[in-house]
């Protein structure tokens, strides 16, 4: 029996909670920035605040770009089944689900600052628009990275109290960008005959025959934003960063062996760059007095 308002089974799914690696994309840039804000310490009122707040805001993610793709969804295999283009939740209670999550993550955020107040607003925008970026540009990627990397430039603020004293936050963006840009290409690889025939654009279809290529030259590019980063910090952190760049060669090297059809498994395996950068910070907390 189809219920507008759906079961908790169905909003689960909606909010993607049996897929977490979308959580982890979101939490690991986010770690970035308050674990090097904080080197490797962050305040326990922080991490909490974070750490939720990155819940929250994926799982609105999902829910509003399922609302935007509703009438793209059953035209598309992977997609068909999903609560609000199979019918088991209604777009008014999607909608009306996203803006309680934004009020709860909005109440999170009033634990900081008046300047993370302020950029959580920019926050805000850039999650709600990016479902509809596909519509206009080839890199909605582009958009998803800014919407996850503002997490790294919130969470600096939220420790350092500024975000204009170091270039450390805005190298954490930029990473981000490109490396939404790299994993998500390769998620698309698996739409791209979908996306054609309905008119969404991504970047997948953009580089076409390139797309392996492309992914592997942004994956460098992250590695050498991050290393920018780390060469800022003690060795420890060093080594975290030397850590993502075997793991990040060796998801690349199997990419351009085996082709388009691993794209979904390099985009599965690529948070763990993220984690590792991550646990060179948690090293030198560890070892530093």
């Amino acid at each position: 029996m189809i219920r507008p308002l759906g079961s908790w089974y169905d909003w689960f799914s909606l909010m993607r909670v049996d897929k977490p690696v979308g959580y982890y994309l979101l939490l690991w840039p986010t770690l970035w920035g308050l674990l090097a804000a904080s080197y490797g310490q962050p305040t326990w009122l922080n991490i909490g605040v974070f750490v939720c707040g990155v819940i929250l805001m994926r799982s609105a993610g999902c829910v509003i770009n399922d609302y935007a793709d509703r009438k793209f969804d059953p035209h598309v295999e992977r997609t068909k089944l999903r609560p609000i283009a199979a019918g088991k939740i209604s777009p008014k209670a999607a909608l009306f689900g996203f803006f309680a999550m934004l009020l709860l993550a909005f109440l999170l955020v009033l634990q900081t600052s008046l300047l993370v107040i302020e950029l959580a607003f920019v926050g805000a925008a850039l999650a709600a628009f990016y479902p509809f970026m596909k519509r206009y540009t080839y890199f909605p990627q582009a958009w998803l990275g800014m919407a996850f990397g503002w997490g790294a430039v919130m969470a600096w603020a939220a420790e350092t109290g500024s975000v204009l004293d170091s270039p450390v936050p805005w190298l954490l963006f930029a990473a981000n960008i490109c490396w939404s840009l790299s994993y998500d290409t390769a998620y698309a690889l698996g739409d791209r005959s979908d996306d054609f025939k309905i008119g969404v654009k991504s970047a997948a279809i953009w580089f076409d025959e390139k797309a392996v290529a492309a992914i592997i030259s942004l994956g460098g590019m992250v590695l050498l934003l991050l290393g920018l980063v780390a060469w800022q910090y003690d060795t420890a952190v060093q080594m975290g960063w030397l850590f993502a760049v075997l793991y990040q060669s060796y998801l690349c090297w199997v990419l351009w062996r085996r082709g388009e059809l691993w794209g979904f498994e390099f985009f599965l395996k690529s948070h763990r760059v993220g984690l590792l950068f991550c646990l060179g910070f948690f090293m030198d907390a560890f070892i530093t007095p």
